[in-house]
């Protein structure tokens, strides 16, 4: 037990001698009307990484597999999960008061903090605890149709989202988004030990903005400073899923809101691994 334990196992990660049989599951039921086979989390320990662009791109890969894939939105106040898809909008109310997520032009189920604002640039400004609220309330007050695969966006950081979301729902696995900084090894470290505390499988790392292709002689540019994804998988025994390139038709078809029809096999290994 920490020194500075609060006896409320609810608020904290540890998985110390203190807590009992009881305790030890926060898992929030899902709706009997509900169905969801595989969830992962896409997480990142910091900000700007492009964990929303590997979230639906990893959606849209399993969907074109034909599995039946959703997105649980928990990045509440900077959500931008919608956008990528095109989709604006009321969610509906089923008789029984389940919100009805809204569905891609490809049939991927998405529930988003901006599908519930009057205007998607009004801000959310919540305070932590209802912010973890409203990811329950994704979770076990949406109507999910027969979902093979669910991927939840989650903030970057190790606060009170990732750790609701790794306590409430049955989590399968996560995979962590980084970027070719030297820095971003001590923060991948963080995402890394946090999901080791509380027994969250790590499917592996996926690299974003690795290189910058030349359009006209073809050479691997690193933007961003030579990459050190490897060293950082060698170091916690992690794999390295995907390096993900710099490339403007992507961010273009993304800002359009058709992340759907980017066509790329970055991520045919990460897929193999979540459906072997």
């Amino acid at each position: 037990m920490s020194e500075n334990c609060t006896h409320d196992c609810s608020s904290c990660g540890e998985n110390c001698s203190s807590r009992t049989e009881e305790q030890t599951s926060f898992l929030e039921a899902l709706n009997p009307a509900s169905s969801v086979k595989k969830v992962f989390g896409v997480v990142s320990g910091k900000g700007g990484v492009g964990k929303s662009l590997v979230t639906s791109l990893l959606a849209v890969k399993m969907n074109s597999k034909g599995y039946r894939t959703a997105i649980l939105d928990a990045d509440i106040t900077g959500p931008s999960i919608p956008k990528a898809f095109g989709i604006s909008g009321d969610i509906g109310l089923t008789e029984d008061k389940l919100m009805v997520p809204a569905t891609s032009s490809t049939g991927i189920q998405i529930m988003s903090a901006n599908l519930l604002l009057d205007n998607e640039s009004d801000p959310v400004i919540w305070r932590g605890p209802v912010i973890a609220g409203a990811v329950k309330q994704f979770w076990n007050e949406t109507l999910w149709k027969d979902i093979d695969y669910m991927f939840v966006d989650m903030p970057p950081g190790t606060g009170d989202v990732p750790l609701t979301v790794f306590q409430s729902l049955p989590v399968d696995g996560i995979i962590i988004v980084t970027s070719p900084q030297e820095l971003v090894s001590m923060i991948v470290g963080k995402a890394v030990n946090m999901a080791r505390k509380m027994d969250i499988p790590i499917v592996g790392i996926v690299e974003n903005m690795s290189y910058l292709k030349c359009p006209d002689c073809g050479r691997e540019m690193a933007v961003f400073g030579e990459s050190h994804v490897d060293e950082i998988a060698d170091e916690y025994g992690l794999e390295v899923l995907a390096r993900i390139p710099i490339e403007p038709e992507t961010a273009r078809k993304v800002d359009e809101g058709a992340v759907e029809f980017v066509e790329a096999d970055w991520l045919d290994e990460a897929a193999a691994k979540l459906a072997p």
